[in-house]
Formats: C-alpha cells, structure tokens, sequence
C-alpha cells in the first residue's frame, strides 16, 4: 500500500501446495484477454476478465506499468550542515559520495554513502518541510528496525540522529538492486517465495506492534467516505457503491493473526541481492493474519506489468489458511482506501503518490469484480 501517511528456476515458486508459476499466471491471464500470447494481460486496460469498467481512471506510461513509486528527494548536499557533520561522525570519516536513491515518497534524503576510508552506509533524513508527519514516520521507524530479529531479511539500523527538527536514519547499505520493472518472472518468483518465509520467520511477532486492525482502522474506510461525502466514483464502483461500502465495513473482523507485517510492501521496497530478497523501510509494521502483506502488494505488482493479483494469491502458500470472506472484505476495504485517496488533493511534499494510488486502485478493484461476481 502506497500510505498518507530463491527459485529453482525462472517463473516459478515451489512450496509446500506444490508451485505457483507465475509463467502460467501471465498465460492465464492472457487467455482470458483472447490475445493468445502476444502481452502480458496485467499491461492492458482492457484485458481483465472483469473488464475495463472499474470506474478508475488511470494514467500510465507507454510500457503500461504504471506511474514511478518516486517522489522529490533531498540531495545530501542540501541537508544541513550539522546533519551532514553528524552522520560523518558516527562514520568516523568524511563521505566522499552520495547516490540519492529515487525510490518511495518521502521528500527527505535517501542515499548510499561511501566514506573516505571505504566504509558505506544508507542514510535516510527528514525535517517537518514540507511534509510535518514525516519525521515521525522515521522516529516510528527506528523503533520498529531496532527491534527487528539479527537474522531477519531486513537492513541493520546503524544508528539515530534526532534534534527535534531533523531526524536520521543510517542503515547497513544493501549492495542490490529492486526488482525490474515490468516485473521479470524469475524475479517475481525470488521475492514471493521470500515472502512467505518472512511471514513464517516474523510469527509469531518477535516484537511489539500495533494490531493490523487498529493501525488501518482510518485508512480502509474509503467507500463508506464516498458515500458519506455524497460523492460517487465513475463505473462499476459507483453502480455498487452502497452494496461495497456494506462490504468494506466489517474488513477488521477477519484480520487477526500473530504475523509482524510490513503493510506497505510494492517492489521499491524490495532489494534483490546476489543471494537473498531484502524488505526495507518498516514504519508500518503492524501484527494481523499472515495474508495480508501478499494482498497488500498484488496490486502494485499488477500494476507494474506482473499477473492480476487473484492470479497469484489463490495459489500462494500464505494464502492456505485465509477465509475467504475475510479476504473479500479486506479487498474491498484496500481498493477503497486506493480509489479515494486517489481522489483526495496529494499531501504536501508528496505530489506523485496519489497517481501511484490511482493506479492500484484499478487492479485492486479489478481483483474485487473478480472475488464478487457483481456485473
């Protein structure tokens, strides 16, 4: 969810139901295009079995993947002085490079550090301008990172600067990359075989956190606020308005599990290395069902250009146990939250999410016709 706020081969997963190919998603899911083999049908507007009829209107680029998850970063040589002299200090050494890394919204800094005696760190820093919640979102986030397990697939936090105006993260640097986009199907393979072993690994939660339930209580509640600002979304959505917002409302009751989640996982918060799959930034882990990090990242994965997300849920391991009411329940609520904020004027500081919201929201409604049935 964008916020307010290994494989043994390529294409496949193999796990304890067998193997999710996501090969035969993609063949799948162009059959039911009628454009035999031609695209991948995720990277089509029209080519949904649901239709083209969500009532989202989206922009994308030519490849059809979608808007960038980037948004206007701080260089490092525009953080203040003392900011920059800190980090120096904790390193022991002056840095001789930064690589600002355009990945995620925040309009703070993001870049990996090279210090004159070779050492390299990630550095991630944040004032209240333009944006006054973000510095609180990196406080929220050093807390979760030093608790997180030594062996857990995550960046090791360094250490902390926070003056009551400029807070600074800095991480162990990550020698990787995230994933290709369009989504490549060896490397869709690696990172959903590594989430469930995240999934596994994290439960039960090895620290505390907020209950999934409480933490998106104000956020997945987005049909009922159409219609409570007597407001109506174009197409499908505003043809089942009333009867989603139903829908929508009881999504908290089928969410409880012991799983720490990420919440807010897409491919840029994915690094793929040589030899593991990587999840960074983790401001808001919360405690739920062990589903629910899947259900959150499908829609950006559609988005940028891999299978629908029914097409890979159904059939993964994190899926086995989940009711599927509850998952019904809790797609509506997500493609709620999606089409509102997308409707909502952006955040200050953070002009491009609501186009990246927009585009979930059209696979993630697309993905709740399919779990529906409503024509």
């Amino acid at each position: 969810m964008a916020r307010l706020v290994g494989a043994r081969a390529a294409g496949h997963v193999r796990h304890h139901r067998g193997q999710v190919r996501v090969d035969r998603a993609r063949r799948a899911a162009r059959r039911r295009a009628g454009k035999g083999d031609a695209q991948p049908a995720s990277l089509r507007r029209d080519s949904a079995v649901v239709g083209a009829d969500s009532g989202v209107p989206v922009a994308t680029d030519v490849a059809g993947t979608g808007p960038p998850a980037s948004g206007h970063r701080l260089s490092w040589e525009a953080l203040p002085d003392h900011v920059r002299a800190a980090v120096e200090d904790h390193l022991g050494a002056g840095v001789v490079r930064a690589d600002t890394q355009t990945g995620g919204f925040s309009p703070g800094a993001a870049a990996r550090l090279t210090a004159s005696d070779g050492r390299r760190a990630f550095v991630k820093a944040i004032s209240s301008d333009p944006n006054p919640e973000s510095p609180e979102f990196h406080r929220r986030e050093a807390r979760i990172a030093s608790q997180l397990p030594a062996d857990a697939p995550v960046p090791r936090l360094l250490w902390t600067f926070d003056d009551g105006e400029w807070v600074v993260l800095l991480f162990e640097d990550i020698d990787g990359t995230h994933p290709a986009i369009p989504w490549r199907d060896d490397e869709l393979a690696r990172v959903l075989t590594a989430l469930h072993e995240l999934g596994v690994a994290l439960t039960p939660s090895p620290i505390d956190a907020p209950p999934i339930a409480s933490a998106l209580a104000q956020l997945l509640t987005g049909w009922r606020s159409f219609v409570a600002s007597g407001s109506t979304p174009d197409g499908w959505a505003g043809r089942h308005l009333h009867d989603l917002a139903s829908l929508e409302a009881p999504w908290s009751d089928g969410v409880a599990g012991t799983t720490l989640l990420h919440t807010d996982l897409r491919a840029d918060n994915v690094l793929l290395t040589t030899d593991r799959v990587v999840f960074i930034d983790w401001p808001w882990a919360a405690i739920g069902a062990p589903w629910l990090d899947l259900a959150n990242m499908l829609p950006s994965i559609a988005m940028q250009g891999g299978p629908e997300p029914w097409t890979i849920f159904d059939a993964h391991p994190s899926s086995a146990d989940a009711d599927p009411a509850a998952v019904t329940a809790y797609v509506a609520g997500l493609a709620g939250f999606f089409v509102w904020g997308a409707s909502q004027p952006a955040p200050p500081g953070l002009p491009t999410l609501r186009e990246f919201q927009r585009a979930q929201g059209e696979h993630a409604v697309r993905w709740l016709q399919q779990r529906t049935g409503w024509g």
